[in-house]
């Protein structure tokens, strides 16, 4: 486990990213060997992704099948191929709170999981370029009079978000009169609002359209009102490996199979256009 001044960067990373801010100052391991990640991958042919298993069109466990599928499932095999043809994916599951203690602790190489890139998470990983563009927005049963953000900003108003997202934090900043809720994980989150213990749920637009694909109880309004640009986390200490993410997502979207994907997962989604998250 890395150490940073007697810490451990798992318990700095949670607190850093469950609600989304910290007071703490934090700072990447440095006793760890540069490349390690990356020399390993290479030597063993195997490459261990931090992905989403309750995110449908981006990262969903298939509960006939058992196996994950979505955008960043397949974004994370296409890069895997890249950065080495004779390299397996493997796919761990976790959670928006559990990602970077994970990866700092390396149970995992790499985060491809919704993962917005941020000032106070930069502090701590290091992500690629940007390889998808999101941004939050609001979900409400199908009966509210909801319409937007600022319909939000009121007191008694009831805000769902999850724990470890920033959505938690940005809500607060356009509806501050409203009261948010941090649940643990989307599931519980929908069903809350389903049963009325919240007014909206909020997130990134393209969880949420995940979310009402299949569901018919509840909407999408508002439009975005923020930008969310998710990025792969990548442990400080291995910087050969976020430089070959990098190259991979280029090329991928120089030769066109990065579209290709975009189209599979988003272009039936009622009400999402696929080309707005790739530009």
């Amino acid at each position: 486990m890395k150490k940073v001044a007697g810490l451990t960067l798992s318990v700095l990373a949670t607190g850093l990213f469950v609600g989304g801010v910290s007071t703490t100052p934090v700072q990447a391991a440095t006793d760890a060997p540069k490349n390690e990640t990356y020399d390993r991958i290479k030597k063993t042919h195997k490459m261990n992704w931090g992905v989403k298993g309750d995110t449908k069109l981006m990262g969903l466990t298939d509960i006939k099948t058992g196996k994950l599928e979505g955008f960043d499932i397949d974004m994370a095999k296409a890069i895997t191929k890249r950065i080495d043809p004779k390299a397996k994916p493997e796919l761990t599951q976790i959670t928006s709170g559990t990602r970077v203690p994970m990866l700092l602790n390396g149970n995992i190489d790499a985060i491809i999981a919704t993962m917005t890139i941020t000032p106070e998470r930069e502090k701590v990983v290091d992500f690629s370029e940007p390889y998808f563009n999101a941004g939050q927005a609001l979900m409400v049963k199908k009966s509210s009079d909801v319409k937007s953000i600022k319909d939000m900003n009121h007191k008694g108003a009831r805000i769902l978000g999850v724990q470890g997202s920033n959505s938690i934090e940005n809500v607060k900043k356009f509806a501050p009169k409203a009261k948010v809720v941090a649940l643990p994980d989307y599931a519980t989150a929908l069903t809350a609002l389903e049963s009325g213990q919240g007014d909206a749920l909020t997130t990134d637009n393209s969880i949420l359209y995940g979310m009402a694909v299949d569901n018919h109880n509840v909407k999408v309004v508002g439009g975005t009102f923020t930008t969310e640009p998710y990025g792969v986390a990548v442990d400080k200490n291995d910087p050969k490996l976020t430089k070959a993410i990098n190259k991979a997502i280029d090329e991928m979207k120089a030769d066109g199979s990065y579209d290709k994907l975009a189209k599979k997962w988003f272009s039936n989604v009622p009400g999402m256009h696929w080309k707005e998250v790739t530009e």
